[in-house]
């Protein structure tokens, strides 16, 4: 059987070619790093983070991110395996050391005996005796093999601006003025409950960050990207404060949950909260701060928040262009190019957004890739589970969107959330009897979406574990 190729070596492509070696068969996966350079990527490492060192919730009950996490974990996802094993206080969240975790899933790869990497860029589509290819090449893939692919499928892609976070040296915050805590004491995978530094702000110190942040010199744009719109799922801090001065209030800045350690009888008119971003806690990023201010800009008026006056950035904060397929057109139910089935995509390419969502769409591709090269029925998951849910957003799940024009929107990437699941029959009531409102209602609605979610991912997983291969 000649092998499968994954080109793209992301958190979605690792994950694709470690289901397919894991299923017994070979794969060869490209990446064209350290060959040709990226905007955002620093190393060479696979699975390379590069906006946020966040997984996000990992409440596999009441999120529906946390229930990809179940899912991915059900499957024994790679990428999920090496988080774990490298994760980081950060309250409710999953958040992992960046190069303990990228080190930890090339290692695997680079060791595992049906996995051959090759360094070197893919510039164009994949020759015809590839007959199983998986592009998993991400928001960043290079201007050749997009414009390759873009003539072969027939429809312009869409892009979209995506900010990079700061990251500040630990031991220049004024602890005198930030303290830790985790909002409303939320105790997450590895924390204490006090996994966030904070930085607190007062009214005037809010409008002045605010009249500074709208003032702020910004990275000019090329000709080219002079018409790309923003992801607003992660939207510059700048961007946010020019739509409105509470904007960042009930965003990234919001103070609600947080009591200031040094001040408790004052409430803060704002925070600004910073997450743990290697193991060794020397870095911290600072929480929903994309930015494409200027450095000189940035760095002046990041030094305008109490508690980091002085401080040192370890990386300050950057905008590349994300690429993505108008994939409900061009991708079929199980991510294939209706104009070359031969070519699977993976990853953020496919318009999913968020790395655990890429990672889901990767092992999606990868144990898809495996059952056609076995003659298997694909069993897409079920529209009930996360994966199954996310999978029918990009192949078909909207385009019914109106803007405010009132024309057809276009597609659009989206992290995993509860709207895209099927509806679900939830309690009413509690154990004694009361009719559940509010919150209790909400939380009982969310269960109740969670549980059913797992037990046909179980029944799911059953029958592919069980349904037998064709002869090799």
């Amino acid at each position: 059987m000649t092998p499968i190729h994954v080109i793209g070596g992301g958190l979605a492509g690792s994950e694709a070619a470690w289901q397919i070696a894991q299923a017994g068969l070979e794969v060869v996966l490209h990446e064209m790093r350290p060959v040709r350079k990226t905007e955002a990527h620093q190393t060479d490492g696979l699975a390379e983070l590069v906006c946020s060192n966040s997984f996000r919730s990992d409440d596999s009950e009441q999120n529906a991110v946390g229930l990809i996490h179940h899912e991915l974990r059900q499957l024994d996802s790679l990428i999920m395996s090496c988080a774990d094993a490298h994760q980081v206080p950060a309250g409710s969240a999953l958040a992992v050391d960046r190069d303990g975790f990228s080190n930890a899933v090339t290692q695997s790869l680079e060791e595992h005996p049906g996995i051959t990497i090759e360094r070197g860029e893919i510039d164009t589509l994949p020759p015809e005796d590839w007959s199983n290819v998986i592009i998993a090449t991400g928001p960043l893939t290079s201007p050749a093999l997009s414009k390759a692919i873009l003539e072969k499928s027939g429809e312009d892609a869409l892009a979209f601006f995506d900010a990079i976070a700061p990251i500040v040296h630990f031991d220049s915050v004024d602890l005198s003025k930030a303290w830790f805590q985790s909002r409303y004491d939320k105790v997450g995978p590895g924390g204490t409950g006090k996994d966030y530094l904070n930085c607190p702000l007062d009214k005037e110190q809010y409008d002045a960050f605010i009249d500074a942040l709208i003032a702020g010199d910004t990275a000019d744009f090329k000709e080219w990207e002079a018409d790309t719109p923003y992801f607003d799922g992660c939207l510059p801090i700048e961007i946010m404060a020019a739509r409105g001065r509470e904007t960042l209030r009930h965003g990234p800045m919001k103070p609600m949950g947080l009591t200031n350690a040094h001040n408790p009888t004052v409430k803060p008119y704002a925070v600004v909260q910073l997450r743990q971003d290697n193991a060794l806690g020397t870095l911290y990023n600072i929480v929903g701060f994309q930015t494409k201010l200027k450095y000189g800009a940035q760095a002046e008026i990041l030094k305008m928040i109490p508690g980091l006056e002085n401080a040192r950035f370890a990386r300050l904060g950057g905008l590349h262009r994300n690429t993505f397929l108008n994939s409900p057109k061009v991708l079929d139910g199980t991510l294939r190019l209706k104009a070359d089935p031969r070519l699977r995509f993976a990853g953020q390419i496919t318009g999913c957004e968020g790395y655990v969502e890429s990672c889901s769409v990767g092992c999606m591709a990868g144990l898809f890739a495996v059952a056609e090269a076995r003659g298997r029925e694909i069993l897409p998951p079920p529209v009930t589970t996360a994966m199954g849910a996310l999978l029918g957003h990009i192949t078909g799940g909207h385009i019914v969107r109106q803007d405010g024009a009132g024309k057809p929107g276009s597609f659009q990437p989206m992290n995993v959330n509860f709207g895209l699941f099927p509806p679900v029959e939830a309690p009413r009531t509690d154990d004694a009897g009361k009719r559940l409102k509010g919150k209790d209602k909400t939380r009982a609605k969310k269960l109740a979406l969670t549980c059913r979610a797992k037990a046909d991912f179980d029944a799911w997983r059953s029958e592919l574990a069980f349904r037998p291969a064709a002869a090799e």
